[in-house]
């Protein structure tokens, strides 16, 4: 069992409800992200979960990329140790490109990727140091292929993070380091609420319940929830653009 997790972006959404699943089996949680309140808050939720598990927060916002490193290590001496790491923070701004919003594109592109990357330094010196860990960066189904709109520049980074995350595991291969990289479908979380008609949408907590089980079984690659992601990224790998068109 991966006994000390963190977990980036952890105050709200995704990360906060995979931070409730852990705690709930049992482990310790290193739990990361901008708004300290809300960390407060989620630390006094997990502490009425399990109160028997190790709770520490702090801020972080992942575009201090120096910051990132200082934070994961002093989350190590903490916890005498990481098992498991889960990149998990980010972001959806974004509009068309070229129609006068570089700005809020740069931003998703610097936050989802860039940070992202700094995340997965921090964490395999770690992991390479200790000659164990499990790495675990959050993907999207979205990552299969290009969407236009909002989607053009987010699709493009959730891409650049499932190719990151096959390197890194190609590097780490016959090592007691695992890689994987999930791939969750439309979870209902902060990045979407204001989205109405999502194909296919669950809520908050049974996507996260998917997320943790699939984490849990280190596999390079998932897609979440299973039904019907698992069989439809294959649809949407060959689907005609028209068709991805309508979906975007």
């Amino acid at each position: 069992m991966r006994k000390n997790i963190l977990i980036t972006g952890a105050s709200s959404g995704l990360g906060k409800g995979m931070a409730k699943e852990f705690a709930k089996q049992g482990c310790n949680l290193a739990l990361c992200a901008r708004r300290f309140e809300l960390l407060e808050q989620l630390k006094s939720e997990l502490e009425q979960v399990n109160p028997n598990i190790t709770i520490s927060i702090k801020v972080l916002d992942v575009n201090d990329h120096e910051h990132v490193f200082s934070v994961f290590n002093a989350f190590k001496e903490e916890l005498n140790g990481l098992d498991r790491v889960i990149i998990n923070a980010g972001m959806g701004k974004g509009a068309s490109v070229g129609t006068g919003y570089f700005n809020a594109n740069k931003q998703t592109a610097q936050t989802n990727f860039v940070a992202a990357l700094a995340q997965a330094e921090a964490a395999m010196e770690i992991f390479r140091a200790q000659n164990h860990g499990h790495l675990v960066t959050i993907s999207s189904i979205s990552a299969v292929r290009g969407f236009r709109r909002a989607m053009t520049v987010y699709a493009a980074t959730k891409a650049a993070i499932t190719s990151l995350s096959e390197g890194i595991r190609i590097d780490v291969m016959h090592t007691p380091i695992k890689v994987s990289c999930v791939h969750p479908g439309f979870i209902r979380s902060e990045i979407n609420e204001k989205v109405k008609t999502v194909p296919f949408i669950v809520d908050t907590e049974t996507g996260c319940k998917a997320l943790v089980k699939a984490i849990n079984k280190e596999k390079a690659n998932s897609f979440v929830p299973t039904w019907p992601w698992a069989f439809l990224h294959w649809i949407l790998r060959i689907a005609p653009l028209s068709t991805i068109r309508k979906m975007s």
